[in-house]
């Protein structure tokens, strides 16, 4: 299926992402004919169970599809769409078929089926039918909620630095779409987590296709009668950059492939600190061997780096991840350090110490 999953999503975004494509969804367009395509392929139900629609698609297989999604800077929220119908099935409360966003940052209380509060950050917010969020309720229990974006009282529009859609929802006494509880073998930062590793992700995948401009360039780009690819200065950079290629894949699939029920979190706190670094040299280098013409709106080399530069912070930055893996390792004790390394049952985190 992971096969299957790769060579179908690379050729659809080959196809239909197009730089002038991800340039239109960042003057404010919907890019319908690319949704309706990954609808038709049956992408944002992958990971749903058959009797819902779905694949039934384990993270691993997913783990491809989120990748190319960085890859080709794809502006729809498909990773937030198999995140957030992950976590409805998790909770009981099934897959969806419409647009669908996810919040990590909320201040929601619920009540007697109707919630009150913020999203903040809501990737592709204004575009989607309905958010996945959690929210708490009296009696301390943290439920898991579909809000339909309809029911907003206001929806405050803004974007990252790469022109992607992040939003503010408020909500006032609005009803909820479903609500269940959240089980109680997921933490209340299960979507910072799941946002965390599909952003990773998305990292390794965007400087896969960075990777494969630059050393194209290098190649290409003739100086003092040479190509500067046979330089030792740029060999030297373009090594590095396949170096933190390397290192941002291996970790990010390492996240998905121990995700089941339960998100491995020592695991995708460490796919995000190591691929939100990958990125910041990523970019560097990039526009280093580049030099001017990777800053000209034209050549597609910001695409890239835009996103990089965003998604590096997009739940939880690589100090908030590096923090929460620091107070887990030194509350483990010298003792514990290897068997932790070692051993997923010993690996348990929460980013709320």
């Amino acid at each position: 299926m992971r096969e299957l999953f790769e060579s179908t999503i690379e050729r659809l975004l080959s196809d239909l992402c197009t730089p002038d494509l991800v340039r239109e969804a960042e003057s404010g367009e919907w890019p319908a004919a690319l949704w309706r395509a990954l609808e038709d392929n049956g992408f944002p139900l992958a990971g749903a169970p058959e009797v819902a629609g779905g694949a039934d698609a384990s993270w691993t297989d997913l783990y491809v599809i989120i990748r190319a999604l960085g890859r080709f800077a794809a502006p729809v929220p498909l990773a937030e769409m198999i995140i957030g119908n992950w976590l409805l099935e998790q909770a009981g409360l099934g897959a969806r078929s419409d647009i669908l966003s996810v919040a990590s940052e909320t201040s929601l209380t619920l009540g007697e089926g109707r919630v009150s509060g913020e999203l903040a950050q809501v990737p592709w917010g204004r575009f989607a039918d309905s958010v996945v969020a959690l929210a708490g309720d009296n009696a301390g229990q943290t439920h898991v909620v579909l809000l339909d974006v309809a029911t907003a009282e206001r929806v405050r529009q803004g974007t990252n630095i790469a022109g992607e859609a992040r939003d503010h929802l408020s909500f006032s006494a609005a009803a909820v779409v479903m609500s269940a509880v959240l089980p109680t073998y997921l933490a209340d930062d299960v979507l910072l987590a799941a946002g965390a590793m599909a952003r990773s992700a998305q990292i390794a995948g965007a400087i896969n296709a960075l990777l494969e401009m630059t050393a194209s360039y290098a190649a290409e780009r003739k100086q003092f009668g040479k190509p500067i690819a046979a330089f030792q200065a740029i060999q030297q950079q373009l090594a590095v950059l396949a170096e933190q290629a390397a290192a941002a894949n291996v970790a990010a699939e390492a996240a998905f492939a121990g995700a089941d029920q339960r998100l491995p979190m020592f695991s995708v706190a460490a796919a995000k600190v190591s691929a939100s670094e990958a990125a910041s040299q990523a970019a560097a280098i990039g526009h280093s061997v580049h030099g001017a013409i990777g800053f000209t709106q034209e050549y597609a080399l910001h695409t890239l780096t835009r996103r990089l530069w965003s998604w590096r912070s997009e739940f939880g930055s690589s100090t908030f991840w590096s923090k929460a893996l620091g107070q887990h390792v030194c509350a483990a004790g010298s003792a514990d350090f290897w068997p932790m390394l070692t051993n997923p049952e010993l690996q348990d985190l929460s980013t709320t110490q």
